[in-house]
């Protein structure tokens, strides 16, 4: 019998987009990246933040830089990376939430949520895509959703809605980027056990609901997205687009 290769999970050569690259799984994908070969550029609105974490990886020689971006300033998105460009991977991290009852949702709460998880992830990774287009190359465009994407839950309207539309949007641009070799999926997790998960957890009755819902009955931790984002982002899924990765301890299974 011959024996199959191996896959690699090396990104050797190649050239990341982390967009929400100050902290938390922006953060965490960046450094990842980075250990893999990659080439990897962070932004976030804290200039401060992303310049830290790049000069930390350029001091353990990795290769690194970062810039200070608002990815809902579309007309700036669409300079920025191109004159970075093109990037062979996209992380498109950049998100936020705003819990709240539906009979309290205000029209600022659904612009701030609305506009950075989905319009913002729409123009950043259409400006990705139109970069590896014009070099003619292939690459992975990774969207950060949730397994609030599939799952809905009480106060959790704007953040469903948002990364509902993410999953529609991600298999829509699957199916138009396909024939240029451009891969498009999800990452979906579950509730990791992160500084800024903590205050949602803290709520009263939250951390036990969760724990309910979540089969294996513990959070996740930072450490157990590795394998998803860099299955993801190396020729390992050459065959994977348009697909949702759930990383969930089991909340979607029912």
């Amino acid at each position: 019998m011959s024996l199959p290769p191996l896959p690699s999970f090396r990104l050797d050569g190649k050239h990341v987009l982390v967009t929400g690259a100050g902290r938390g799984i922006g953060a965490h994908g960046a450094a990842l990246f980075a250990q893999a070969g990659a080439a990897v550029t962070l932004c976030a609105r804290t200039e401060s933040e992303v310049e830290a974490l790049a000069a930390e990886l350029r001091g353990a020689g990795f290769q690194a830089d970062a810039f200070a971006l608002d990815v809902t300033d579309t007309a700036a998105v669409r300079r920025e990376i191109t004159a970075r460009g093109p990037f062979d991977i996209l992380l498109n991290n950049a998100g936020a939430n705003r819990i709240r009852a539906i009979t309290e949702v205000t029209e600022e709460d659904y612009d701030a949520v609305l506009n950075l998880n989905l319009k913002a992830a729409l123009f950043v990774a259409q400006a990705v895509a139109q970069g590896l287009l014009a070099a003619g190359k292939p690459g992975s465009i990774i969207n950060l959703s949730s397994q609030m994407g599939h799952f809905g839950g009480a106060g959790r309207s704007l953040y469903s809605a948002s990364k509902f539309g993410l999953e529609g949007l991600t298999k829509c641009m699957a199916i138009d980027l396909a024939p240029h070799g451009i891969r498009v999926n999800t990452l979906c997790p579950t509730f990791i056990d992160t500084a800024l998960t903590r205050p949602i957890l803290d709520m009263p009755g939250t951390r036990e609901h969760v724990l309910s819902r979540i089969k294996l009955g513990r959070l996740g931790q930072m450490d157990e997205l590795s394998g998803a984002l860099l299955l993801l982002a190396s020729d390992a899924s050459t065959l994977m687009t348009g697909s949702a990765l759930m990383v969930d301890g089991g909340w979607t299974a029912g």
